[in-house]
């Protein structure tokens, strides 16, 4: 919205409601002082109660130290929302209600309004069964300090027991909440638990004090601020003792049946054990894993020794089989590795040396020489000896392999059954390994659920007790104040607009702009009206500007200008044409210009009532042929100003206006003697009188008076086309009153929108006479 705008905006409203300040001033006042009234004395204060707890949020990380871990195995985190709606509960709030006695409030009567006596009151009430209890409103008591004894219905009641009463069974003591003494009767009524309770889940509000916060606050409102901090601790209290007494209950069933539990583990443990030691003395399994260890090292080293053996008896047959292929030839001697017997050694080297000497000698010697025989005879007694010896040799190493191969089977068949042996034992070992852990997992909740009934920080902390505010919430007198001047001006705004609204008289020119297209030339404000009824020059400045600007926006004052002859009429009478004739009129004689005044409203001539020529001759005697032009014609007290009365015959004389020579001549004799013609005729409401001389006139001034002029007859008049009858219809509004209580320049005049320019009408109405 651009600066110009917000200006006119403002400019409008000042124009519009300003004048009504007095109206403004005087429902500021009243607003106010009721305002006060409210607040000192009807509203009660109401205070703001707040508190903060920290809960262990699993899901926020928020958990206790190691050490209160260890000691409170039943401590868990929890859910700020799951906690939030626990604390919110029906069930906790009843307890607070029931704790505090909440529903039997005692009050100390006032004149105007009933206050709580929470913190005055020297007792307190307590119901036996509060929930069969019937609600009454009012139950007046009076308290003896030095008997102590409370008195209802004419009867005492000592403290501290239980009595009957014709309100069900209660029990009073004394107030510990009580700060300061009673100043005005007191009564308590009793209310079902259930409404305070429901009454309580609407008023307390509890939230997270952020998203990531694990804090909750807890508000109250409450008109007692010590009975609101003493509800809000009490519901902390309650729920954290709730939380206690649950996880007692539970530590102690746990507790029960860890005991059970451990004493039935005990028996298994010690069946299991008797099983493990039959078995090992029955199967003779010490240590089944180390014996088969054993077994397997020594199947192995028995296996590497029949490895050996059949090493060496291969070894013994490729000896035997090269001393037995060999007859007195020589060859490379078998290696005899993995043969540990030197006699074989020795032979096999003589053997191998014999026959390399006896191929040395055979080759230089004959076959008989004696050398070469014993040589021979050597080689021959050696093969025998080595043959014995690898047969001797030979019979050992089977021997023994035979030996060894008889343990080895008899160390299989321990191993494959030490598997089988080993399952077994495993299961029952295993049976035992569980029962043991088990055992010891018990051993340890048993401990656990004994620590965990030392006292702990639990799953709650308290951050911040109930606290009241130092101030009232509510009210807020600013608050108040300033909506009772908001109501104030809108009183104000409804009855202004509300009055213009409903109103059935025009009282803006836009309502007229909104039912005629004529051109408004003028708007005259409201002039009080002479008590003797005659004319009389005006003699304020704004009534003579306000005529002078009408000529000049008619065009009066135009160079070109021919004589003029304006109709002066109204829609119905009151309206003030004869007043803007007669000013008219005058004004343009000012000007120093011939003017003539004729009264046409046969039947209330209120022209010649002005100038004294009621029922003088005039207009219905000429027509009558009774007498001429220059008989009728009056000299007034001012110069260049003429009357043409109505005449002698007052009443219905339209008839006679028909007679259009006479009126033709007439009319011609005037333009002729005078600068300006104004006519003077009835409502066109009532009579025709206007319609018949339209013809003779140049302009038609139709007058309607602000808060007079009906709307309707507006709208009948555009609706029925009566004005296109007339000849360059212009209106004048009339009689325009200051708005409100404000004198001057706030009128009604341009309604809503005072700065609105005449546009394409007011030109039209500045050339209605040049174009006549």
């Amino acid at each position: 919205m651009s600066t110009n705008t917000e200006d006119k905006l403002f400019a409008s409203l000042i124009y519009r409601y300003f004048p009504y300040w007095p109206l403004f001033i005087l429902l500021l006042v009243v607003s106010l002082v009721g305002a006060w009234g409210y607040l000192n004395i009807y509203a009660t204060p109401t205070y703001e109660v707040s508190a903060s707890l920290l809960i262990k949020d699993e899901k926020k990380g928020v958990v206790d130290s190691k050490m209160t871990e260890s000691i409170d195995a039943f401590t868990s985190n929890k859910i700020v929302e799951n906690e939030i709606n626990i604390i919110h509960s029906h069930a906790l709030l009843k307890k607070v209600v029931d704790k505090l006695q909440l529903y039997a409030p005692v009050y100390e009567e006032g004149k105007v309004k009933s206050i709580s006596a929470y913190a005055s009151s020297p007792i307190k009430i307590k119901l036996k069964r509060p929930d069969k209890a019937q609600e009454q409103a009012k139950i007046y008591f009076t308290f003896d300090e030095v008997q102590n004894r409370v008195t209802i219905d004419n009867k005492a009641y000592k403290l501290n027991k239980w009595v009957k009463t014709p309100y069900g069974e209660m029990r009073f003591s004394k107030n510990k909440n009580k700060i300061e003494a009673s100043k005005e009767p007191l009564y308590f009524s009793i209310i079902q638990p259930q409404k305070i309770t429901n009454q309580l889940l609407e008023s307390i509000s509890i939230e997270a004090s952020s998203k990531l916060s694990t804090v909750i606050d807890l508000r109250l409102r409450d008109f007692v601020p010590q009975r609101g901090e003493d509800i809000l601790n009490t519901l902390i209290k309650t729920y954290t003792q709730v939380a206690i007494s649950e996880r007692e209950k539970v530590a102690a069933n746990t507790l029960d049946f860890v005991e059970n539990r451990i004493n039935l583990v005990e028996r298994e443990l010690d069946s299991l054990e008797y099983q493990v030691v039959n078995y090992k003395s029955t199967n003779g399994a010490v240590d089944l894993s180390e014996q088969s260890k054993l077994f397997l090292r020594n199947v192995g080293d028995n296996d590497r020794k029949i490895s050996e053996i059949n090493t060496q008896l291969a070894v013994l047959d490729k000896v035997e089989k090269y001393i037995i292929s060999k007859n007195n030839t020589t060859g490379i001697v078998p290696s005899t590795m993995g043969i540990n017997d030197p006699i074989l050694s020795q032979l096999l080297h003589k053997l191998y040396d014999s026959e390399i000497k006896y191929q040395q000698l055979r080759k230089t010697t004959a076959e008989n020489n004696p050398i070469l025989v014993s040589i021979t005879d050597e080689i021959k007694s050696i093969r025998p000896s080595i043959l014995e010896n690898i047969k001797n040799q030979r019979t050992n190493l089977i021997a023994s392999r035979s030996n060894l191969a008889s343990t080895s089977n008899g160390y299989n068949s321990v191993l494959q059954n030490i598997p089988q042996k080993e399952r077994e034992l495993l299961e029952i070992s295993r049976q035992q390994m569980i029962k043991n852990d088990a055992y010891s997992f018990l051993l340890k909740k048993r401990e656990e659920t004994v620590l965990s009934y030392a006292p702990s920080a639990g799953d709650v902390r308290i951050v911040d007790m109930a606290e009241a505010s130092v101030l009232p919430v509510t009210p807020k007198p600013l608050y108040i104040y300033l909506v009772a001047i908001m109501v104030a001006c809108a009183l104000g705004f409804v009855m202004i607009v509300g009055k213009e609204l409903l109103n059935s008289k025009v009282l803006f020119r836009s309502e007229i702009e909104g039912y005629s297209s004529a051109p408004i030339v003028a708007e005259l404000s409201y002039v009080k009206r002479s008590k003797d009824g005659l004319f009389k020059e005006p003699t304020e400045a704004s009534v003579i500007e306000q005529f002078r600007q009408l000529r000049t926006t008619m065009g009066l004052y135009g160079r070109t200008f021919t004589k003029k002859k304006i109709m002066v009429t109204s829609s119905i009478p009151g309206e003030g044409k004869s007043f803007i004739s007669t000013n008219l009129a005058f004004s343009l004689s000012l000007s120093g210009k011939k003017v003539v005044l004729l009264d046409f409203d046969f039947r209330n001539p209120n022209i010649s009532s002005q100038f004294n020529l009621y029922k003088e001759n005039g207009i219905t005697d000429y027509l009558k042929n009774e007498l001429n032009n220059e008989k009728i014609i009056r000299n007034t007290a001012y110069n260049n100003l003429f009357i043409v009365p109505a005449g002698k015959d007052v009443g219905d004389h339209t008839e006679i206006l028909l007679n259009g020579s006479l009126l033709d001549g007439f009319f011609e004799y005037l333009e002729k003697e005078f600068d300006y013609i104004i006519i003077d005729t009835p409502p066109l409401e009532l009579v025709s009188d206007a319609y018949l001389l339209t013809e003779y006139c140049d302009i038609t001034l139709l007058v309607m008076r602000h808060a007079y002029t009906p709307k309707n007859i507006v709208q009948r008049l555009t609706i029925n086309n009566k004005l296109n009858s007339l000849k360059n219809v212009a209106i004048v509004f009339n009689g325009i009153k200051a708005r409100g209580f404000v004198k001057g320049q706030y009128g009604y005049g341009y309604g809503y929108g005072y700065d609105n320019k005449y546009g394409d009408k007011t030109y039209r109405a500045r050339n209605i006479a040049a174009k006549a």
